[in-house]
C-alpha cells in the first residue's frame, strides 16, 4: 500500500468516527477543512461544504470539478456493529459512510492534492459537499453558484470505478382529483376516486413522443393513493402520487406540462430541480472514459450530478449495492485502485484537451 492510499484510509477512518448525518455535517467539514489546510490547499468553506482550487487557478482555462459528499444517511436499525467505529477486517473497512461516499471523497482528495500543482490544460476544483443524501438547500444547490464557471465534473459515488455517464431525473407529482360528495346508496355525486383511477390508467399507458438516446423512455409509476371518509359517502377528493423518472428528451418543466394536459386531476410537482444527466459520447469526459478502459452505463440512482448544468459523469470506489445498508463497508484495495484510476483519468483528459 502506497503513502497516498494510507493517508486516504486514515482520513476515511477519522470521517467514519465522526457522525455526519445530512444537515449536521459541521464536524466532518471541520476535519476536511483542517486536512486540506495542513496540506497547503488553501480550502474555503460555505456552510458545511468545503472546497479548494488548484495552484495557479486561471479563470480563462476550463475547470474540472472533483466532487463527492461527506454527509451520510442515519444508520439502519439492523446494524450488528457500531456504525461509527471504523474497523478493518482483512481488506474490508467497515463503518457508516465508508462506501457512500467516504471512499470517493478521500480518493478524490488525494487525487486533487497530487495533481493540484501539476501543469494541466484545465483547472482542478475540489468540492466536498454536504446534504447530498437529502438534496438539502445548503448543499450543492447553494454551493454551485458560488464556485464560478465549471466546464465538466467527476462526481464521486460508489460505481466500482466504472463511469455512469447518465442518470434519470426525478419529478414527484402530487395529483388531486376533485368530484362531488353524495350518498353511495343513491349513486349521487361525482366520484373523485373514479376520476383518479382513469388518470392513473392514463399514466400507466402514457407514452411521450420523444425518447432519449442514452436514457430511454421516461418512466412513470403511481406509488400512493388516498380517498374517502367512510363506506357510504362518495368521495369528493382523491389524492395520488406519481414518481416520474425524467430524461434529457424533455426538461422537467416540459414533462410536467405534458402530463398536466393529459390528466383531469390537478397536478403539482414537488420540485423540478432534480434533472436528468446524459453525457455526449463525443465529450472529452466520455473519450477519457474509453481511454482508461472504464465501462460506461446509465445509473439507476440519483446524485448531485442531477443539479449540475454542465457535462459530468459519476465514478468512484465501492459498490452502489452496499449504500444505505447495515454494516456498510468498502475494500481498502478499492480505494487504492480508485486513486490510481482517477489520476490516470486526469492524465488522459489532459491529453485529449
Amino acid at each position: 500500500m502506497d503513502a497516498k492510499t494510507k493517508e486516504a484510509i486514515d482520513l476515511l477512518r477519522t470521517l467514519i468516527a465522526t457522525p455526519s448525518p445530512s444537515r449536521d455535517e459541521s464536524r466532518t467539514a471541520d476535519l476536511i477543512f483542517a486536512y486540506l489546510a495542513e496540506h497547503g490547499a488553501a480550502p474555503e468553506r460555505l456552510h458545511n461544504n468545503v472546497f479548494a482550487r488548484s495552484a495557479g487557478f486561471d479563470p480563462a482555462r476550463p475547470t474540472l470539478l472533483l466532487n463527492s459528499h461527506h454527509d451520510t444517511v442515519r444508520p439502519a436499525a439492523s446494524y450488528t456493529r457500531d456504525p461509527y467505529a471504523p474497523t478493518v477486517e482483512g481488506d474490508r473497512l467497515y463503518g457508516l459512510g465508508s462506501n457512500d461516499a467516504g471512499a470517493s471523497a478521500v480518493s478524490l482528495t488525494q487525487t486533487f492534492l497530487t495533481q493540484r500543482t501539476r501543469p494541466l490544460p484545465f483547472n482542478l476544483l475540489l468540492a466536498l459537499s454536504a446534504e447530498e443524501e437529502c438534496m438539502g438547500e445548503h448543499g450543492m444547490r447553494t454551493l454551485l453558484p458560488q464556485l464560478g464557471r465549471i466546464d465538466m465534473a467527476i462526481v464521486g459515488e460508489p460505481t466500482g470505478m466504472q463511469a455512469a455517464v447518465g442518470e434519470r431525473g426525478l419529478v414527484v407529482l402530487d395529483c388531486e382529483a376533485r368530484g362531488k360528495s353524495g350518498h353511495a346508496a343513491r349513486n349521487e355525486g361525482v366520484n373523485a376516486l373514479y376520476i383518479a383511477l382513469d388518470d392513473i390508467a392514463r399514466l400507466r399507458d402514457f407514452r411521450f413522443d420523444r425518447r432519449s438516446d442514452l436514457l430511454g423512455p421516461i418512466g412513470i409509476a403511481v406509488t400512493q393513493i388516498a380517498a374517502g371518509t367512510q363506506h357510504n359517502v362518495v368521495p369528493d377528493t382523491c389524492r395520488f402520487v406519481a414518481d416520474v423518472r425524467t430524461t434529457d428528451a424533455y426538461t422537467n418543466e416540459e414533462t410536467v406540462e405534458i402530463l398536466r394536459r393529459a390528466l383531469r386531476s390537478e397536478v403539482t410537482p414537488r420540485s423540478t430541480r432534480i434533472r436528468a444527466s446524459a453525457l455526449n459520447a463525443a465529450h472529452p469526459l466520455a473519450r477519457a472514459t474509453a481511454a482508461t478502459g472504464r465501462e460506461s452505463y446509465v445509473s439507476p440512482t440519483t446524485s448531485d450530478m442531477a443539479l449540475m448544468p454542465f457535462p459530468s459523469l459519476k465514478m468512484g470506489p465501492g459498490q452502489s449495492s452496499r449504500s444505505h445498508t447495515a454494516d456498510e463497508f468498502v475494500l481498502l484495495s478499492e480505494i487504492e485502485e480508485g486513486i490510481g484510476i482517477y489520476e490516470k483519468f486526469i492524465k488522459q483528459l489532459a491529453e485529449i484537451l
